[in-house]
């Protein structure tokens, strides 16, 4: 069996196997998911629907780290399915401050995203919000269920639990199939997505791996030091996601910046030099495209970067198998897929184990070393 251009008993060797699989498995997992909800959809619809229908509700898609980039890469398409004014927040910021990102006079559903579950944050912002908000409501995500969050979730009051199947709930260091997951799985529950695309995203995905694996090996063997990823709407979470993806399995060994097509020139762009790779992940919205299409002409007129690479639909992008008609969240799946798979080739490129990539042990697959404090209001 090979994975990502590689046997199996090379990754086992090279400590890497949990995370080729995981990220491997991904459009094999996704039809699963929708399977999961469509067998859970009455319990689910039963809870969501008359949130939904309260015009004056805010939702709050929360997580740490990677989790929080899964809130960032939906709330543009859940604002455009619900019509519900939709805020992306992490719970790091939650946590920190609770009193800048609730608000106790807005009817509020929280919507938690959580691999694990364990991590301190996720469950300080379950209490926090149980604590400063009086119309509250809990969505959770998660892949682990015998993680303290969905243990909390169990003593709640409106609250629903969306546990995804056990094959989520990575192995390896980093976020791979349970951030599609959950992704895909709250795209599905607040019809973001259409169901009749989990097929195709799967397709495209699959067919990415199945072609695009030694183009992406050769942009892991370059040796670029630095990795830039650009996107706007849905794309600027998965920006965030692919450059922490890129810190987190080289152990910080290439630097990774995450930014907007129209953002990039005002600083960030200093950041380029002739080690420093730029992929931009391409829009189909004409709009959007317009802004795309300058800078990457800018930045190939320059000739700074040691390369320029677009992934997109249409045809002036490294093509990722999926038409010109779809959406920008449909196109976050294959498109993380990309980025997995260089983040993780990179990592073997420089000789680590991309399961556990920090051989020092100070970062850890599940945060330790936070201490949450009571909390009361200050203002």
């Amino acid at each position: 069996m090979n994975y990502l251009g590689h046997p199996q008993a090379e990754l086992e060797t090279a400590g890497g196997i949990w995370t080729a699989r995981e990220i491997s498995q991904q459009p094999a997992v996704w039809p699963k998911i929708q399977s999961q909800l469509n067998a859970g959809a009455g319990a689910l619809r039963a809870f969501l629907r008359p949130l939904l229908e309260r015009k004056d509700l805010r939702i709050v898609l929360t997580g740490a780290g990677t989790s929080s980039f899964i809130g960032e890469c939906l709330a543009p398409a859940i604002k455009y399915s619900t019509g519900l004014r939709v805020d992306a927040v992490a719970t790091t910021d939650l946590v920190g401050s609770p009193d800048t990102c609730l608000d106790e006079s807005i009817a509020t559903l929280v919507v938690s995203f959580a691999r694990s579950g364990n991590s301190p944050e996720s469950l300080a912002a379950v209490n926090l919000v149980e604590q400063v908000l009086r119309d509250r409501h809990h969505l959770i995500f998660t892949c682990n269920q015998n993680g303290e969050l969905y243990r909390r979730a169990q003593q709640l009051k409106n609250t629903h639990v969306v546990l995804l199947p056990e094959e989520t709930d990575d192995r390896g260091f980093a976020m791979t199939s349970s951030f599609s997951g959950m992704v895909l799985a709250a795209a599905l529950a607040f019809e973001a997505l259409p169901p009749d695309e989990v097929s195709a995203i799967s397709k495209w995905a699959a067919a990415l791996l199945e072609s695009r694996v030694p183009f992406i090996a050769e942009l892991a063997q370059a040796g670029f030091e630095r990795v830039v990823y650009l996107g706007g709407q849905e794309f600027k979470g998965l920006a965030r996601e692919a450059a922490l993806k890129m810190l987190e399995l080289s152990d910080g060994k290439v630097v990774a910046l995450a930014e907007t097509p129209l953002g990039f020139r005002h600083g960030p762009k200093t950041i380029v030099n002739g080690k420093t790779l730029v992929v931009m992940f391409l829009s189909n919205d004409p709009y959007a495209r317009q802004y795309e299409a300058d800078l990457l002409r800018e930045l190939r007129t320059d000739g700074v970067a040691g390369r320029v690479v677009a992934l997109g639909a249409a045809e002036d992008g490294i093509p990722v198998g999926a038409p010109s008609t779809a959406g920008n969240l449909a196109l976050c799946f294959p498109y993380a897929v990309f980025a997995q798979t260089f983040a993780f080739l990179r990592s073997l490129s420089l000789g680590l184990r991309p399961d556990t990539p920090n051989a020092r042990g100070v970062v850890n697959r599940v945060v330790q070393g936070v201490s949450i404090y009571p909390w009361s209001p200050s203002r």
